[in-house]
């Protein structure tokens, strides 16, 4: 856990969230400003600063995390969904905890953003 990243204080209840799932490694919860009609975040407990900052033994985490994600948006009536991570501020990173947007409800277009 890292002291002054907003993610850990969510994880240890410092600020709160409308979660919408939880377990011993991973926690989802619902987008304070939402991009689609259905859009989540899913963290995993350990703090990961990035996606460049996964090491080996953090695969079957991320692997988790990312089974976990469909799961989620299946279970909350989404069938098509697109999943983001954002590495680094020019891809638009603001939180430097790893976290995946599921989003979905609405159709997506390409390239994104």
């Amino acid at each position: 856990m890292s002291d002054n990243c907003i993610f850990c204080k969510i994880i240890n209840g410092q600020i709160p969230a409308n979660k919408l799932y939880e377990d011993d490694e991973l926690l989802a919860f619902w987008d304070i400003s939402p991009q689609a009609p259905k859009h989540f975040l899913l963290i995993p407990k350990k703090h990961i600063s990035g996606p460049g900052a996964i090491k080996e033994e953090d695969e079957q985490l991320i692997g988790r995390l990312t089974r976990k994600a469909g799961d989620l948006a299946r279970e909350n009536g989404v069938s098509s969904f697109r999943l983001v991570f954002n590495e680094g501020p020019e891809a638009g990173q603001t939180v430097f905890h790893i976290h995946m947007h599921v989003l979905g409800g609405r159709a997506m277009s390409w390239p994104p953003g």
